[in-house]
């Protein structure tokens, strides 16, 4: 009687994919618990090619053409660094619900448009329903192929078939091989389907962009071995409660990182914003508590509105609530306040929110920040043509920021007719609506000014 071959089983991480031969409560790779599960080993798993090309000197290698082109809507294509690549991966990510699938789908429209076959693979939806939401956005051509399918096998079947310039992949976390006995969206799932993509699209020179599911924390799911082999990594960002969306360039092998595209969500679908550095300050009206500054997302400049709210602590534990702002960042400016301006927050719960959902970290909302405080604790309002920009530092001093230049040049553009900053910030303005701030010790006799 032959003996039955025995299954290999392991156990993966699927937060981190670390692999482990047995379970075990908490993760050797990430620390993480209860992140173990079985996963059944096969002979049967795809392995590469052992063909390659021989080593060369560096100066006998010859450079491939790029060939790079448009994908038609404007904002994209400059965070792609001028367009799509072929024979390149795309990773786009993004909570639920902030419109990947409509961003898709009017790529796909654009696409279609300049006469690109366009393939789009379901793995959450059912064809009809995709063609609800394309007919809803406008989408009505020819060009656009709809499938839904979550086995890889039958989807490259089905590429090989209409021969597409560009492939939308929705989303990677529902395709499995058949290879494999795990789930899909799985570690050795993800990983494994990655990795056949990325060698069937370069050996076509096409063009794939796959969708890929975040975590509760803001990353992509599933191995951030994902994210090292794709080429371009981008994060569709923003509160599906707010109407602007902000679409991050994270890793581009073709292009610089530094530039955001900025859209409002409307009813007919996703709409560049024209003016993204008075967009977020168009109906702002100034009460105590609010002051303007100017923040820099890659290489795009644009004003926003810092609120904050000091109301008495009747509580043992006084709160520290921020929107939009780092905690942590808030903390250190009120023991700075503490130290430098002898005000007690002990008796004191101090909320923070940058108005209309943004989100940023930018050092140069330090100033901002402090002014805003300090104005809903006096009752004085800030003119509306004040902006105020600077990093404080541990001993209360206002230290120099980034991309200066991008930030006085935009509040010049936008109509503001005084800049309260450090002395090198304003050493590029010529005219006298400035004023220089070297301590937070001056904001307080600044505010005198201000009814």
């Amino acid at each position: 009687m032959a003996k039955a071959k025995k299954t290999k089983t392991k156990y993966l991480c699927q937060d981190c994919g670390c692999s482990h031969m047995r379970w075990q409560g908490v993760c050797d790779g990430c620390g993480k618990r209860n992140t173990l599960e079985e996963e059944i080993q096969s002979n049967n798993v795809h392995t590469k090619s052992n063909t390659s090309n021989p080593p060369l000197v560096m100066t006998e290698v010859k450079k491939s053409m790029e060939t790079r082109f448009e994908t038609g809507i404007g904002q994209v294509d400059s965070v792609l660094g001028g367009g799509l690549v072929l024979g390149s991966l795309v990773l786009l990510g993004g909570e639920p619900g902030v419109g990947k699938s409509t961003l898709l789908l009017q790529m796909a429209k654009a696409l279609c448009e300049q006469k690109h076959k366009v393939l789009y693979i379901s793995g959450e939806e059912s064809q009809a329903q995709v063609k609800l939401r394309a007919e809803r956005l406008g989408v009505h051509t020819e060009y656009l192929y709809l499938y839904s399918e979550t086995q890889l096998e039958s989807i490259f079947k089905a590429i090989d078939e209409i021969k597409p310039t560009v492939y939308f992949l929705d989303s990677i976390q529902t395709v499995g091989s058949k290879d494999l006995e795990s789930s899909p969206g799985t570690v050795s799932q993800v990983r494994e389907c990655t990795m056949r993509i990325m060698e069937y699209t370069k050996k076509r020179d096409l063009v794939a962009i796959l969708v890929g599911h975040v975590t509760k924390g803001g990353d992509i799911a599933g191995p951030r071995l994902l994210e090292h082999m794709v080429d371009v990594v981008l994060h569709f960002e923003g509160d599906r409660n707010h109407y602007f969306r902000m679409l991050r360039g994270i890793k581009n092998r073709f292009g610089a990182t530094d530039e955001v595209g900025i859209f409002e969500m409307k009813g007919r679908g996703l709409v560049a914003v024209s003016n993204p550095a008075g967009y977020f300050i168009s109906d702002s009206k100034l009460v105590s508590g609010s002051c303007f500054s100017m923040i820099v997302e890659g290489t795009q400049p644009f004003l926003v509105e810092v609120q904050a709210l000091v109301t008495d602590n009747d509580f043992s534990h006084p709160k520290r609530t921020v929107m939009g702002y780092d905690l942590n960042k808030l903390n250190l400016i009120l023991a700075v306040m503490e130290k430098r301006l002898m005000i007690q927050f002990g008796q004191y719960d101090v909320c923070v929110s940058l108005a209309g959902g943004v989100k940023s970290k930018d050092p140069a909302l330090d100033l901002a920040v402090i002014v805003a405080i300090l104005s809903s604790i006096k009752e004085r309002r800030v003119p509306p043509e004040v902006v105020f920009m600077g990093e404080v530092g541990l001993g209360g001093e206002v230290r120099m920021i980034s991309h200066a230049d991008l930030r006085v040049r935009e509040v010049k553009r936008q109509g503001l007719n005084r800049v309260y900053a450090p002395k090198r910030v304003l050493a590029q303005i010529d005219d006298s609506d400035k004023e220089v701030v070297r301590a937070v010790s001056e904001i307080i006799e600044l505010l005198e000014f201000f009814r």
